[in-house]
């Protein structure tokens, strides 16, 4: 039976901290458990108005108009909707660029559209970057980010709905059925693996050896 509340989850951090790698390998876990699946690609490389270091305001409207969209048209597919960033990083990209104004004043909706993720993991930045083509490999550049991030979380993001993992745990052993657990508990359903195939052959061996007895 199919989840009655749908869930939302965004992985969320400055760049090159290995999100697009999480947010795979957590949809791969949701999947393996028989839910169905949505993934949220990263806005920002399709943006046609610059990024990086040179962004400008309009630039980084552009991404957070985006982000919001694309959640729109994704949220009903699929009972699990796994984002790579959300409105809140985003919105450090943004303050950045404006020296923390507001001035198309995006805020409130910042705001409001935070409380539309059911969880939030955040990558926290112990690897080096590395060249991808697309994102910067100025370090001055994600630490700013990283101390925006600092700043705003607490205000748009309640600690029950955060959780932090190190960027150099994302690897192929980690284990994110923990995180799939606490995602299906905040929208009240449960989470059950399914029995691998290997165990449908033992345990209908043990059914038919018992039958011989």
């Amino acid at each position: 039976m199919g989840w009655q509340t749908p869930a939302k989850i965004a992985f969320i951090g400055s760049h090159s901290v290995r999100k697009t790698n999480a947010v795979h390998a957590f949809a791969s876990t949701v999947g393996r458990a028989g839910r169905s699946v949505e993934v949220g690609r990263e806005v920002v490389r399709f943006n046609p108005l610059g990024l990086n270091e040179g962004a400008t305001a309009e630039a980084q409207l552009w991404v957070l108009m985006a982000q919001v969209q694309q959640e729109l048209e994704l949220r009903r597919r699929a009972e699990v909707l796994v984002t790579d960033r959300s409105v809140v990083d985003n919105f450090a990209y943004f303050l950045r660029v404006t020296d923390g104004a507001d001035p198309f004043e995006v805020e409130p909706l910042i705001r409001s559209w935070a409380t539309t993720y059911d969880l939030f993991v955040r990558l926290l930045p112990d690897v080096a970057l590395q060249a991808d083509g697309v994102r910067s490999t100025n370090d001055a550049f994600r630490d700013e980010i990283e101390a925006i991030l600092d700043r705003i979380i607490p205000t748009y993001i309640q600690p029950d709905r955060l959780i932090e993992v190190r960027a150099s745990e994302v690897t192929e052993s980690f284990d994110w059925w923990a995180v799939a657990e606490r995602l299906a508990e905040l929208v009240g359903e449960e989470l059950r693996p399914i029995a691998q195939p290997s165990a449908l052959v033992d345990s209908s061996a043990g059914r038919a050896g018992r039958k011989r007895k």
